[in-house]
């Protein structure tokens, strides 16, 4: 069984303070439906759960009946940082789930054909993510605005999601997350302290995640909304 996590717990301090983006509208519905109508749609999807803020509860339960979520198995409040959202969805997973996909609610623009790859990977080698390579050229800054040195960008990601594991592998990464303390911003991160190898999978689609009112006008863009 493939169980899909969609973490929707973040506030978005650059639109407006407090301001939950997930359920900003975009187009005709929230930001949040239109991945979970995604992975709806996906047939490598079994089962869905939904990590909102606690206060967002109820409109979440709205939302999923409104737009026909039938693989939903629980909706639960998320934590303070993302990490405590992924954690708090991966204690809801089906004892029969053996890869566990984590999607970010607020990438709107992912295609079910993207959710496929990465579970295909993740089936084969445990461990896979979504993302671009990095064109620009880019600066390493220690602080201030003192250029240190220039990166090679050739072997620079920008890395996304969904990401896909084992299920039993990023438990045991996040385990291993809080045992050390760290902080990671995504679950990826967390493999890689197991020393666990991740495979990155090359999407030149528009998979751009929702930070500023300017990403809303993108979004549209890439989902052709008028």
């Amino acid at each position: 069984m493939v169980t899909a996590i969609i973490v929707a717990a973040g506030k978005s301090e650059r639109i407006g303070a407090g301001t939950d983006k997930a359920f900003l509208n975009l187009g005709p519905r929230p930001v949040v439906s239109w991945s979970l109508l995604a992975f709806e749609k996906c047939a490598d999807i079994d089962q869905i759960i939904l990590v909102v803020r606690k206060e967002q509860l109820t409109a979440a339960k709205a939302l999923a009946r409104m737009f026909g979520i039938s693989k939903l198995r629980a909706i639960v409040p998320g934590g303070k940082e993302r990490q405590d959202s992924v954690m708090a969805g991966l204690k809801s997973v089906d004892s029969d789930t053996r890869i566990v996909v984590v999607h970010d609610g607020a990438r709107p623009c992912v295609k079910s054909d993207t959710i496929s790859e990465v579970v295909k990977m993740a089936r084969r080698g445990g461990a896979a993510v979504v993302g671009r390579r990095i064109w620009d050229t880019v600066k390493f800054v220690e602080k201030g605005a003192q250029i240190d040195h220039t990166e090679d960008r050739t072997k620079l990601w920008a890395v996304q999601t969904p990401q896909a594991f084992a299920v039993q592998t990023l438990k045991k990464a996040y385990a291993k997350v809080v045992e050390e303390k760290k902080v990671v911003t995504d679950d990826s991160a967390a493999v890689e302290l197991l020393g666990e190898p991740v495979k990155i999978f090359e999407s030149n689609a528009v998979n751009i995640k929702i930070t500023t009112v300017e990403d809303l006008q993108v979004a549209a863009g890439a989902l052709n909304i008028k």
